[in-house]
């Protein structure tokens, strides 16, 4: 039996899915991909090799091994994309939510059946069909769950937006005792650099009060302002559009102590190391060409 226990996003680690680069497939087509980020790598030929990625996720588990993480691995579908475990789903206190996931991917939820199993199935949700929400959306913060979300009447024209407003109202439904706050994200069907394809793309809270933000990545200002008075503005740190492009944001906490970032941050984590953090860091920047990075291919299930 797995005792679910998410509360925040720093606490201490315990136990965790990650993805896998294993049988990834070939390179999807233009019409294949999700993002623009990918579609430009594809053009360009620069999409990311299997046994890069391979090579970057097994990275992660060695740190993992280090801090005495338990670690669950998807089951290996035979030439499918299984990397991105944060996407088909997310856990808030000890309930496990499957995410309304695009439908080329819903194979990827049976993958990890051999976790879901050692559940318990009243704790296993899933929301009506149309309420999408992906967990790179969702960030349970004490108090609060923070969520990103596409609130424009265009939103069936977005592929990038994965997380709408019937989502919300669900997540507040279902945890009562929390406030939900929503955050309306700017998205890009072609463009890189103007999307941010769920929130944590564009923001990531991290132990001892602080967090990384890029404030062109929230269409509200009113929105962006209420997370960096939320924190304060001496504790944010502000990261470019490059930055943000290259997924600067979308680092994984162990513990609200150790960090685990990409090696070429050189910035943040020169930062990070700055504000007393333990950085440690991985190559990650070829399974960032598809535009997800450390927090996209993990899913805790279990912190202190």
């Amino acid at each position: 039996m797995i005792n679910l226990n998410i509360k925040d996003e720093v606490s201490r680690l315990r136990a965790v899915v990650l993805g896998s680069a294993n049988s990834n497939g070939p390179a999807p087509t233009l019409d294949e991909a999700y993002d623009p980020k990918s579609k430009e790598h594809i053009q360009a030929g620069t999409y990311p090799k299997e046994s890069d990625m391979i090579h970057e996720i097994e990275a992660v588990a060695k740190v993992f091994e280090k801090y005495d993480v338990k670690v669950y691995r998807p089951e290996e579908i035979e030439d499918y994309n299984q990397i991105f475990t944060r996407d088909i789903a997310f856990v808030i206190e000890d309930k496990f939510i499957k995410a309304n996931i695009l439908p080329d991917r819903d194979q990827e939820i049976d993958a990890i059946k051999h976790v879901i199993d050692q559940i318990p199935s009243e704790n296993v949700i899933k929301f009506p069909e149309d309420a999408h929400v992906e967990g790179g959306d969702v960030m349970p913060w004490k108090d609060y769950i923070f969520v990103g979300t596409y609130r424009g009447e265009d939103y069936p024209k977005y592929i990038t937006a994965r997380t709408n407003m019937k989502a919300v109202k669900h997540l507040q439904e279902l945890f009562p005792n929390k406030k939900v706050k929503s955050f309306n994200l700017r998205k890009s069907n072609t463009e890189a650099k103007d999307n941010a394809l769920h929130l944590d793309c564009c923001f990531q809270p991290l132990g001892n009060g602080k967090a990384i933000i890029h404030r062109e990545g929230f269409l509200e200002e009113e929105e962006y302002q209420w997370l960096v008075d939320f924190f304060g503005k001496e504790n944010c740190f502000h990261i470019t559009k490059d930055e943000m492009y290259n997924m600067n944001s979308n680092v994984f906490s162990i513990s609200p102590e150790v960090v685990i970032s990409e090696k070429k941050f050189t910035r943040l984590n020169t930062w990070l190391r700055d504000q007393g953090f333990t950085v440690e860091e991985v190559p990650y920047a070829e399974i960032a060409k598809q535009e997800g990075l450390l927090r996209c291919s993990t899913m805790p299930l279990i912190r202190e």
